[in-house]
């Protein structure tokens, strides 16, 4: 059992949260529920589905990558954020969320978890959000596709304008496409993320790059995946529930 504010401070700590600055969630306790937690249910982004799951189970608490409030959230409470807003209130759960302090954490974040996933060495970084690295061995960006396909359970759309051996890559777990030119300045010629627009195909195929979209919650498994084992050995009852889009 621990207290709703502790369950908080902990992981606050452990993410170094107060140290970033966060423009697209607030960061921590979103909703207060119970005082006294001692069921938490974890998963990737806030829905319906998952807060329902959570009440079958008895949760106390649910924590997210992907929570309810961005600092610039409109303050209408209504349709589908009147629903769920209602069901936690209802249920007396605690909503937590942790955005980009779970996306760039060396341990725990999402971008080194994926790197664990595909067995990627990592070097370095490109900016706080990127990292770059390379495999033991040079593949084909098929096999790389392939890769990505069965490890995260997904259809990956793939640009290939670049037919070359991958010795190199850098990749952004969710939302990193607008990273594509960035990536492509800098030399690497293979790019992994969650999302594209449509320009994508554009910097791909005039940067002659590979350029991998391989769902935003797909590739952000991981850091929650990993908070989830984290808490579990401070011996806190945690079900992690993976509600990403899975391939048919």
């Amino acid at each position: 059992m621990v207290n709703n504010i502790e369950l908080e401070e902990i992981i606050n700590n452990k993410l170094k949260s107060y140290n970033i600055n966060d423009p697209y969630s607030i960061n921590g306790l979103q909703v207060e529920g119970k005082k006294k937690i001692n069921k938490i249910v974890t998963g990737i982004t806030i829905c319906q589905e998952l807060i329902n799951q959570a009440i079958k189970l008895n949760a106390d608490a649910i924590i997210v990558h992907h929570g309810l409030f961005k600092p610039k959230n409109s303050l209408k409470v209504i349709g589908i954020m009147s629903n769920r807003l209602r069901s936690l209130l209802i249920n007396n759960i605690n909503l937590y969320a942790w955005h980009i302090p779970l996306d760039t954490h060396l341990e725990l974040g999402n971008n080194t978890q994926f790197a664990k996933l595909l067995n990627i060495n990592i070097i370095g970084n490109l900016n706080n959000l990127i990292m770059y690295g390379n495999f033991n061995k040079v593949i084909t960006s098929n096999e790389l596709y392939l890769t990505l396909s069965n490890k995260l359970h997904c259809d990956v759309i793939h640009y290939n304008y670049n037919n070359n051996l991958i010795d190199k890559l850098a990749w952004c777990t969710g939302s990193g496409h607008n990273y594509i030119e960035l990536v492509a300045r800098s030399g690497i010629k293979c790019f992994i993320t969650g999302n594209l627009s449509e320009n994508t195909i554009h910097y791909s195929q005039e940067y002659k790059m590979n350029f991998y979209a391989a769902n935003h919650d797909n590739t952000e498994v991981g850091g929650i995946y990993a908070l989830s084992n984290w808490l579990k050995n401070k011996n806190l009852d945690v079900t992690f529930i993976n509600l990403s889009i899975r391939k048919q």
